[in-house]
């Protein structure tokens, strides 16, 4: 397993952007897949992207393709996803996952390092 902090969640209004990032420990961190989920108040966890290991391939939740990207930086650990055009209802605690050579599952039981999450608001 893979240690991992999520940071730069925030307050924005709605059509403007956000860059989440997901630092991770480990020094076999290019070896694992990771990917965002996010969790609105009352609603169960869903998946909104996710990259592979190799190669870095993408899958992407439909409510999200356009206007998220999902990248990562392997010298520095880092998955990051960047939201551009939100919408109120893309708020949620978003949670960054990683599994050990899983390669773009959307399914949460697929991955088992999780970050604490970070808030997202987005007001309208």
């Amino acid at each position: 397993q893979v240690q991992l902090v999520e940071s730069g969640g925030g307050l924005v209004q709605a059509g403007g952007s956000l860059r989440l990032s997901c630092a991770a420990s480990g020094r076999t961190f290019s070896r694992y897949g990771v990917a965002w989920f996010q969790q609105a108040p009352g609603k169960e966890r869903e998946f909104v992207a996710s990259i592979g290991w190799i190669p870095f391939t993408t899958n992407y939740a439909p409510s999200v393709k356009g206007r998220f990207t999902i990248s990562r930086d392997n010298p520095k650990n880092t998955v990051y996803l960047q939201m551009n055009s939100l919408k109120p209802e893309d708020t949620a605690v978003y949670y960054c996952a990683a599994g050990y050579s899983i390669n773009n599952s959307r399914l949460g039981r697929d991955y088992d390092s999780w970050g604490q999450g970070t808030q997202v608001t987005v007001s309208s």
